[in-house]
């Protein structure tokens, strides 16, 4: 998988398809029956339910897939746009500024007006061989697109478990469900937290309390 995602889009993928399910499941039963929480509940109802959410969980990362090749392919816009911008100044000086106007914002905190010019002039230089090349999709995007759906299926499936293992008792299912919901969260708010270098169990913890917070406002409407 880290071939195609980074860690970060992996794990916010994760974090995204967790909560879609989640809200998903909390909701399903007000969705399905109203605000009468006596309806009877039938094992074929779990199972429909866990396909739902599955659906559900899929379509939201068939979408992000989607998302992720255009994100990819305007990036490259940008760099062509860039280069494009470099080569077709008339100046030495006009040059230079195209490269400022793409670089100052992360280096003018930090240094000279005159260190970041003799730093743009050998950028300058090093640009003179490149050239913009065609903006299309490529076979990286499409495989990091899928990548993104296989990880929105994947890091539902444990939560989908209960669901159809114990889909004769309804109650017990759901809970059990939230439950490794709410576990997955901080697994990977934890392995977020690592990846950034913050308190990886405090990041963990606030990813538990989010899939706490949507259980607390559910449950009492029948979730």
């Amino acid at each position: 998988m880290g071939r195609l995602l980074d860690p970060i889009d992996r794990l916010s993928e994760t974090i995204f398809s967790v909560l879609i399910l989640l809200t998903f499941t909390l909701a399903y039963r007000i969705i399905a029956f109203g605000f009468h929480p006596n309806e009877p509940i039938t094992a074929d109802y779990m199972v429909g339910m866990a396909m739902a959410a599955l659906g559900a969980t899929f379509a939201w990362g068939l979408i992000d897939g989607v998302v992720y090749v255009l994100l990819a392919v305007l990036e490259r816009g940008e760099k062509h746009r860039f280069l494009a911008n470099v080569h077709g100044a008339a100046t030495e000086d006009e040059a230079v500024q195209a490269i400022a106007d793409e670089l100052d914002f992360v280096l003018e905190p930090i240094t000279r007006a005159e260190k970041r010019r003799l730093l743009y002039l050998d950028v300058l230089d090093h640009l003179q061989d490149s050239r913009p090349k065609p903006v299309k999709v490529t076979r990286d995007d499409i495989l990091g697109g899928l990548g993104s759906v296989l990880v929105a299926v994947l890091a539902v499936l444990p939560s989908l478990a209960p669901l159809l293992l114990l889909r004769d008792h309804y109650w017990l299912a759901l809970r059990v469900s939230n439950l490794v919901s709410f576990a997955v969260l901080f697994y990977t708010g934890y392995q977020w937290g690592k990846y950034a270098g913050s308190t990886p169990w405090k990041v963990g913890l606030v990813m538990f309390g989010l899939g706490g917070i949507l259980a607390l406002i559910a449950i009492p409407l029948g979730g």
